[in-house]
């Protein structure tokens, strides 16, 4: 279970910069608990990734607060704030492949930058989560050698890699040209289990009913910002 606690991640009149991020500049206020998860609607996938970038502390504020774990983003030095992000995990619509070594170093790449893991333990947690998305085993080529569906999976290792305490995630459900549902559904309940809180990024409201009863709240997100859709 997480051992914080209060919110995981709190945005409190947080008004983010509009030059940098294309968000709305209205104030953001936005409470999740640990182990709890939020359904956030929205036409527009880039908003959404901008939108994780200022949970992540990516994105500065020009008034309020956007903290994780307790811990203000603003207040954070550059070693800490990376460290807190190692912390994370994520599924977006942005580039995030390099293809610059293969998939695999992709994948274990924050956990071992952020972790004294043994290799060992990071290679077979690897390959489990690989297979449960799917994947007949770590994916070792580059991701322009990779099918669509296969980064797709790879999307899903990579961000519940290392037990992350918040997850942001666009949705990997919607017009995949594979079926991700359970793995994801099952992967996401673990974690929440544990403690992590998540974010769930939606275009297609109808992708999360069959778990409606488990989501916390509805959010939806919009050209005048975060408007409350549900709370249970």
């Amino acid at each position: 279970m997480s051992r914080i606690a209060g919110p995981m991640l709190e945005l409190t009149s947080a008004t983010p910069f509009f030059e940098d991020s294309d968000l709305p500049p209205v104030p953001v206020n936005l409470r999740l608990m640990p182990g709890e998860c939020m359904v956030i609607e929205t036409r527009d996938m880039t908003r959404a990734t901008m939108f994780a970038d200022l949970c992540s502390g990516l994105v500065p504020v020009s008034s309020g607060t956007v903290r994780m774990a307790g811990l203000d983003w603003a207040s954070l030095d550059s070693r800490r704030s990376n460290a807190l992000r190692g912390r994370i995990g994520r599924i977006t619509r942005r580039a995030s492949w390099t293809s610059l070594f293969g998939v695999h170093v992709e994948l274990m790449l924050r956990e071992l930058h952020h972790t004294t893991r043994s290799i060992e333990d990071i290679t077979s947690e690897t390959l489990r989560i690989s297979e449960r998305f799917g994947l007949p085993g770590i994916p070792v080529d580059t991701a322009r050698q990779l099918s669509y569906s296969d980064l797709a999976r790879a999307e899903c290792v990579r961000a519940f890699m290392g037990s992350p305490d918040l997850l942001l995630l666009a949705d990997p459900l919607e017009g995949g040209t594979v079926d991700l549902s359970t793995p994801f559904l099952e992967s996401l309940t673990e974690a929440r289990d544990r403690g992590a809180a998540a974010l769930w990024f939606v275009r297609d409201a109808s992708v999360w009913q069959a778990c409606r009863d488990t989501i916390n709240a509805q959010w939806r997100l919009a050209d005048d910002g975060l408007i409350t859709v549900r709370m249970r």
